[in-house]
């Protein structure tokens, strides 16, 4: 190995050791965060090449494909939400409250089957 690379092969493993993040730089390589992601997918929104702009960022054209379709399906998703109304709390409040309902039927339900002692509250009478 020549120096020059000894040198860049060192302060990267002194950067995994401590943590620290590697400076920003056009062909840099390693981990993206959701920024840089952003920014290159965008540039290939924008019709950049696939091929140039993995090459000049260090991954393969997979990965950044991958990145488009994410970033794609996340604002189609965005989309498909519509936009939360008044009638929304009022629906949440009576879900609520049908539910509170229902379990203090199941309860009182319950509990007269307790008291009953698994016989009917008022005996059948026969005719005489």
């Amino acid at each position: 190995m020549n120096e020059r690379k000894e040198q860049g092969a060192l302060a990267e493993g002194a950067r995994r050791a401590t943590g620290a993040k590697a400076e920003g730089r056009p062909g840099e390589r390693g981990r993206f965060s959701s920024q840089r992601k952003m920014e290159a997918v965008l540039r290939l929104l924008r019709g950049e090449s696939l091929e140039a702009l993995s090459r000049e960022l260090g991954t393969t054209a997979a990965t950044l494909s991958t990145w488009r379709e994410e970033f794609l399906r996340g604002g189609q998703g965005a989309l498909r939400a519509r936009p939360a109304d008044e009638r929304d709390s009022e629906i949440a409040r009576l879900k609520a409250k049908v539910g509170e309902l229902t379990m203090a039927n199941e309860l009182l339900e319950e509990k007269i089957d307790r008291l009953e002692g698994g016989r009917p509250l008022a005996q059948p009478r026969g005719r005489r």
